[in-house]
């Protein structure tokens, strides 16, 4: 009975429920850091992508601000393939990247920042104000809109098993013995076999000498009969690498938003000039948008970035027949005596904006 008297009087326990701030920071900080890197950036596939990236955003028109350099534009697009999102401080001498950062945020949308700038005698801290930071983000999730995700961390299974085939084939071709066979030879002396294994031994493929048999076959005509070389190289093509290499390089391919017919050696100009609209137009287009987006925001003017022109992503035969096709129209519209207004309206309901 006292018992349950004092279990009524005791104060009830309060605790934090999973959606807690503590289980928020855990999964902000655990999509931080494995967003970051991955072991898949160090093949040449990623660097490929990466390099395309990098290097659309270089050739991409930027008209509204002297910040957006070129050199600033590829290391933007650089850190966003890799780490899905890039900071940069707005300074008055131009725009100083950031390493690392901490962030608070007020309604899922950042307030302040607190920036390591690298120096080359060693880094510094820097706080800095939402509206003093240029940050672009891609692959938002709505658990943490205010940190982007890489292309590789959300295709982390295909990246993972891209890098254990190329592991797995550097330590086969490193370690395997290829070349290597194994060569039966008449019984002979001890002395003689040495000579003949230190004379056909190689450097890179060792080939290995067994003895003959001892005992005679064919009646002990010729102890010889039914032996021949051994091969000790291991037969790759029934392990299926050349097939589960080449998928895994196609969904890293498609993860950046690069076909894999670009890197087929058997693509045509045609092909190849497809790939690249696909690449420009819906992929590094609507990243470019983005950013224009924040600089407008946070710089001030209106910024308009455009990677579809200076890159040649559009089909430059279509263009011209349409250019033509409008010469013509404008032409029998003035002869016609139709205002201007009204072709621009007549245009406009056939999707031309301008």
């Amino acid at each position: 009975m006292l018992g349950w008297i004092m279990n009524k009087l005791r104060p009830i326990e309060a605790r934090s429920s999973g959606q807690g701030y503590t289980a928020q920071v855990m999964a902000a900080r655990d999509s931080y850091i494995s967003g970051r890197r991955g072991v898949a950036e160090l093949t040449a596939t990623v660097q490929s992508c990466v390099s395309h990236w990098e290097g659309g955003f270089a050739m991409a028109d930027v008209i509204g601000t002297d910040l957006l350099t070129r050199q600033n534009m590829a290391m933007i697009a650089r850190a966003a393939a890799l780490n899905g999102e890039a900071v940069y401080l707005i300074t008055d001498l131009g725009l100083v990247p950031a390493t690392d950062w901490d962030v608070t945020t007020r309604d899922g949308k950042p307030r302040a920042y607190r920036l390591s700038i690298p120096e080359a005698g060693g880094g510094r801290t820097v706080t800095a104000l939402s509206a003093e930071v240029l940050h672009l983000r891609i692959g938002s999730d709505h658990l943490t809109p205010w940190i982007g995700t890489a292309p590789l961390r959300r295709s982390s299974l295909t990246g993972a098993m891209l890098h254990a085939v190329e592991a797995a084939l550097s330590e086969t071709f490193e370690n395997a013995p290829l070349g290597s066979q194994i060569v039966p030879v008449p019984d002979t002396g001890a002395d003689d076999m040495a000579s003949i294994r230190g004379a056909i031994k190689g450097n890179r493929g060792a080939t290995l000498v067994i003895e003959g048999v001892a005992q005679a076959t064919a009646a002990g005509m010729n102890p010889q009969i039914g032996q021949k070389p051994d091969q000790l190289s291991p037969d790759l093509s029934r392990s299926m690498t050349v097939e589960t290499l080449a998928a895994a390089r196609e969904g890293i391919l498609m993860a950046y938003g690069v076909l894999p017919s670009l890197a087929n050696r058997a693509s045509t100009g045609p092909v190849v000039r497809e790939a690249q609209r696909q690449l420009a137009i819906w992929t590094l287009q609507p990243i470019a948008a983005l950013l224009a987006e924040e600089a407008t925001a946070k710089l001030g003017n209106t910024i308009e970035i455009d990677t579809i022109r200076p890159l040649q992503a559009f089909d430059a035969g279509g263009r011209a027949r349409a250019l033509s096709a409008i010469v013509k129209t404008m032409v029998e519209a003035k002869e016609a005596d139709i205002a201007p207004e009204a072709l621009s309206g007549a245009m406009r309901m056939v999707d031309w904006k301008e």
